[in-house]
């Protein structure tokens, strides 16, 4: 029979008191900062194009182009609260999010939905000092990924990537609406178009490697419900259409929507040939590195360009 007397060995590792974390990096986990960094380099990719389409040089624009960074900012961390907050429950399955506070209790559930709803108020507040229509995709953005996403699809469809893929294309949308209210410019529109269609294989490949923490977590994920043949051939489609939404840009710059034709070309091939050749979580893991790989250099060349050509034209 097992004694339930702990030895004084026991008694005092019991007692150790449990590291804390500063509040700073509390805060960062809850709100998922760095999914905050890279939607707001995509918010930049549209208000650097709205910039240069239009001949307006940044320095005329310099309090939009702060509103636009601030209020972004916070309507994407808001995001990430409400997402923490609902999904702790599946979080806790996966070793991927097991730790993130919501689940540790390191971040007070009330004090996670105040959090949200107050970065959700005062983000919007500031986009709309860039501009209205700014303020409007912000709340289009967030609504799309917290309910449709979040508290829906996620858990109940295979085709929830594609569903929260409009929520990740709106920050373009943001940046371009804070400086230009015409949203029927082939360079926008093909920048959101780009920025839904690049998601599927992005997020495919991370779940191809998760493949057991999300079926532990009853996720219906493309690769968990219809297999590894049918996510290899879905990706191939979304990466033909990537190649095709390139032509979108060709009014913008030649140079642009060559960079865009030549990543997307290149992401195919790496699809197919390591497909053949790779074991499935190595080409998973690839896809996964190309995909940020491409975002990374076609926004960087878009803002670059942009913006010295909204100096100089």
């Amino acid at each position: 029979m097992r004694s339930n007397v702990k030895t004084d060995k026991s008694i005092k590792e019991s007692s150790l008191p449990i590291p804390k974390q500063a509040l700073s990096k509390v805060l960062a986990e809850t709100i998922k900062t760095g999914i905050v960094k890279s939607n707001v380099i995509a918010m930049f990719a549209g208000l650097a194009l709205a910039l240069y389409v239009n001949g307006i040089s940044p320095l005329t624009k310099l309090p939009e182009v702060i509103f636009a960074l601030i209020g972004s900012s916070l309507v994407i961390g808001a995001a990430g609260a409400f997402n923490n907050l609902y999904d702790r429950d599946i979080d806790a399955i996966m070793d991927r999010t097991k730790n993130r506070p919501t689940v540790t209790g390191r971040m007070e559930l009330k004090s996670t939905l105040t959090l949200g709803i107050s970065m959700t108020l005062l983000g919007l507040i500031i986009l709309a000092l860039a501009s209205p229509l700014a303020a409007v995709f912000g709340f289009i953005g967030l609504f799309i990924y917290v309910v449709p996403y979040t508290m829906w699809s996620k858990r109940k469809t295979i085709y929830n990537t594609e569903i929260g893929s409009l929520s990740g294309a709106v920050p373009p949308l943001i940046g371009w609406a804070a400086i230009s209210s015409n949203l029927l410019n082939p360079g926008i529109i093909g920048l959101f178009v780009i920025m839904v269609l690049w998601q599927m294989p992005h997020f495919y490949a991370i779940a191809i490697r998760r493949h057991d923490e999300y079926k532990a977590a009853k996720v219906p994920m493309l690769p968990v419900v219809k297999g590894l043949k049918r996510t290899y051939i879905q990706t191939n489609i979304y990466l033909v259409a990537l190649i095709a939404a390139s032509f979108l840009l060709a009014s913008l710059s030649t140079g642009i929507m060559l960079v865009a034709l030549l990543l997307s070309t290149a992401w195919l091939v790496v699809s197919i040939v390591g497909y053949r050749k790779m074991a499935p979580e190595k080409w998973a893991k690839t896809m996964f590195i190309f995909s940020l790989n491409h975002l990374t250099i076609l926004f960087s060349t878009i803002i670059v360009y942009s913006f010295v050509g909204s100096f100089f034209k």
